[in-house]
């Protein structure tokens, strides 16, 4: 791993993000780069540098007030 993009944000997320895309290439999901590895996470991580993967962050949700 070189480099977190600045879409990520954060080391937490680009895990997250790329467990995701590796589960998907593990349910033969086509890989979107050319490489000799077969590994999905390896995969995945670069996908993921070269901006290939998209994702969506959920808005945040608000802690119920307590009374």
């Amino acid at each position: 791993m070189q480099k977190i993009p600045d879409s990520i944000g954060s080391k937490y997320r680009f895990i997250i993000v790329a467990a995701q895309r590796a589960k998907q290439l593990q349910n033969n999901a086509k890989p979107k780069i050319k490489t000799k590895s077969t590994k999905p996470a390896f995969i995945a991580m670069r996908e993921i540098e070269q901006d290939l993967v998209s994702f969506e962050m959920p808005p945040p949700v608000e802690p119920l007030s307590q009374t």
